[in-house]
């Protein structure tokens, strides 16, 4: 039984109005992202000494090297995801470094939010937040508001720009 037309009419004013609007979750998921990664390397470059020895203290090899590497992708794949370019192959380095984060620093409250033992939830555990909405940028791009796309709609073959027009 079909519902009622006064709810069909309703629903497809909704999924219009949420059409119009998709833009705005890659947008605003990129901009927060970038801006705490941005903050986050800016505050490592500033500090280098302290994160090696950090790094030292957390048994990461290499944690001169590891430690400018990690500084830099944060510094500079801030701005990357706040510009939406190169949003997929930086997204996938960033969240790397949360898995390392999660395995290294946050381990002891990332295995008790797993385990649910005490009052910390998973959504406490801010490297595994992190790691979520960047694999989401991974796997579903930087949406239409980007650099990523602007590039894409440029670069596109003339083959596929008339075929684009025909469909529309």
């Amino acid at each position: 039984m079909p519902a009622p037309e006064p709810v069909q009419r309703v629903a497809r004013r909704a999924l219009k109005l949420a059409a119009i609007f998709s833009f705005l979750p890659p947008l605003l998921t990129r901009l927060v992202l970038g801006q705490a990664f941005f903050l986050t390397g800016r505050g490592k470059l500033e500090h280098i000494e302290d994160i090696v020895g950090f790094f030292s203290k957390l048994g990461i090899p290499f944690p001169a090297a590891n430690a400018a590497f990690v500084s830099r992708l944060e510094y500079y794949g801030g701005i990357a995801l706040i510009l939406g370019l190169l949003t997929r192959l930086v997204a996938l380095g960033l969240a790397s470094t949360m898995v390392v984060a999660l395995l290294t620093a946050d381990r002891a409250g990332f295995l008790e939010a797993l385990r649910g033992a005490g009052e910390t939830g998973l959504t406490d555990v801010v490297p595994f937040v992190y790691l979520l909405f960047l694999l989401w940028l991974v796997l579903f791009g930087p949406g239409p508001v980007s650099l990523d796309a602007l590039l894409a709609r440029w670069i596109r073959p003339p083959a596929e720009k008339r075929a684009a027009a025909g469909a529309a």
